[in-house]
């Protein structure tokens, strides 16, 4: 008998919001193939999937010709670093991932027939002059900065996959992911949420950038792969924002991640990165006019389930722990 399960293929599927879709896709029924080179993302994010049945792991680097054997269904391109430390340290490889993976993984659909999903970022957006962030906002970005290799690789990536969309008539989704966190982040990827808890965690200076009024918006990572599963199966091929629109200050964030934990460690201040945004929060009105979607998770419970997570990891030696 033919096999009636729909075969997804996820890029990047080993790193932290790859392996919840690969979860995700697999509670759906989905049999997933996870390509990944592990250059940022960990076996440790799939251990518990591998030995299933409907589960495939390939190590490979997506900047280069992908072939997959037999037919594919969907493709969920999330391949590429996603934090400063990562993207300031391979600056290259952020954008050969961004250009030539999105270009690789795009031509596997086309030969396919694939339905393809591309994993873009808020940060087309900039450093934004327009608060909050809507879909119909073009952005304000340094091509040349620090920040350009990650921000511009992103741009390119929604630019050839709404070409191939228009000219290859493609079945294209383009989710716009916003500050996520939860359990499989690494503490030691930079952003703010993973370096406070560790700070906290070791009792160590909790370290905010500028003078912490900054804001961000935080969702839970069950929120969010909520949210590109609803995109992945709507109509709509345009860019969507998911994410929180909740909006903290840097300040306040470092203050409450101090409540939760408990410790006595003291904010200090350092000086801003170079192009960090000062502002971002998601206009999520098309999320919930197209996909009825909006977060669900309250970000204290978010934060207690993440810090369970952070507590493991360092337990295990396996965080940052000198």
């Amino acid at each position: 008998m033919p096999d009636t399960k729909s075969i997804s293929l996820v890029t990047g599927g080993a790193g932290f919001l790859g392996s919840h879709l690969c979860d995700r896709l697999l509670a759906e029924g989905h049999k997933v193939i996870c390509m990944d080179n592990l250059l940022t993302g960990s076996m440790d994010n799939i251990a518990h999937l591998i030995g299933n049945e409907d589960f495939q792991f390939i190590k490979y680097n997506v900047t280069e010709y992908v072939y997959v054997e037999g037919r594919l269904d969907y493709i969920l391109h999330f391949a590429s670093p996603a934090s400063p430390i990562d993207y300031l340290k391979l600056p290259i490889q952020t954008l050969k991932v961004g250009s030539l993976g999105t270009h690789k993984t795009l031509g596997l659909a086309k030969e396919k027939g694939a339905r393809y999903l591309l994993a873009s970022t808020s940060e087309v957006y900039g450093d934004p002059q327009i608060h909050p962030q809507p879909e119909t906002y073009w952005g304000n970005v340094n091509p040349i900065g620090v920040r350009g290799v990650y921000d511009e690789a992103k741009r390119f990536a929604e630019a050839i996959v709404m070409a191939y969309h228009r000219y290859h008539k493609l079945n294209t989704r383009i989710v716009r992911i916003f500050n996520t966190y939860g359990p499989r982040m690494r503490l030691h990827d930079g952003r703010a949420l993973p370096t406070f808890m560790k700070q906290a965690l070791l009792g160590e200076a909790i370290t905010v950038f500028g003078d912490g009024s900054q804001t961000r918006s935080f969702c839970y990572v069950d929120d969010l792969v909520e949210g590109i599963f609803r995109l992945l199966m709507s109509d709509e091929v345009h860019p969507v924002n998911i994410g929180n629109p909740e909006e903290i200050t840097l300040l306040q964030f470092a203050e409450e991640i101090k409540d939760i934990t408990g410790t006595s460690s003291k904010i200090v201040f350092e000086p801003l990165p170079e192009d960090d945004p000062k502002v971002r929060q998601p206009d999520i009105s098309n999320a919930r006019n197209l996909l009825g979607w909006e977060p669900q998770v309250n970000r204290r419970e978010g934060l207690i389930k993440t810090l369970e997570y952070f507590k493991q990891q360092l337990e295990n030696n396996n965080g940052d722990r000198p």
